[in-house]
């Protein structure tokens, strides 16, 4: 699998709490924000044509 970045804008008060939260559950970052994109359901390529090319969804 190739891996790829995610760079995020985040305030430190939040980045503090996905830290914490992710040493509490002893998985990393990249763990809980995987497990959070895999429960997300699963879009249609066709509807996903409908919206702008950035990735916004309404």
């Amino acid at each position: 699998m190739k891996e790829n970045r995610l760079n995020l804008r985040i305030s430190e008060r939040r980045l503090n709490k996905l830290r914490l939260y992710a040493a509490s559950k002893e998985k990393t970052m990249t763990q809980l924000i995987e497990d959070w994109i895999d429960r997300l359901p699963n879009l249609e390529i066709d509807n996903y044509s409908n919206h702008d090319q950035k990735g916004c969804i309404s």
